[in-house]
């Protein structure tokens, strides 16, 4: 098993979760974070003052799925988050050990 985790542009989430559904993955958490990266944020301007905003709104999406699937899902991921601009986000694929479903006890693969 494998852990997705995707940082995207928060205007993304719904064309990602779609696609992702549409591959049979449904399961999924979603967590609003702000960072930066090669963007290094932008200068806003309020009530006639200049400011620098060094973390910019992202969401990062964390996917657990079985090993024969990380290679669509990140696919999915790649292909609906992309603008083609700076900032579009990253994906970082990690090991699992072990999942275990509080409700049932079930384990592993059937627990996700």
């Amino acid at each position: 098993m494998k852990k997705i985790e995707a940082i995207i542009k928060p205007f993304k989430l719904d064309d990602v979760r779609e696609a992702l559904a549409d591959i049979n993955i449904t399961g999924m958490t979603v967590t609003e974070v702000k960072g930066f990266g090669r963007q290094k944020g932008h200068t806003e301007l309020y009530r006639g003052a200049e400011y620098m905003v060094d973390f910019l709104p992202k969401v990062k999406l964390d996917i657990v799925v079985p090993d024969d699937q990380v290679e669509r899902c990140v696919e999915a991921i790649m292909k609906t988050a992309q603008t083609g601009r700076i900032g579009d986000g990253k994906i970082f694929v990690f090991d699992v050990e072990r999942v275990i479903r509080i409700r049932t006890g079930e384990e592993d693969e059937e627990a996700i």
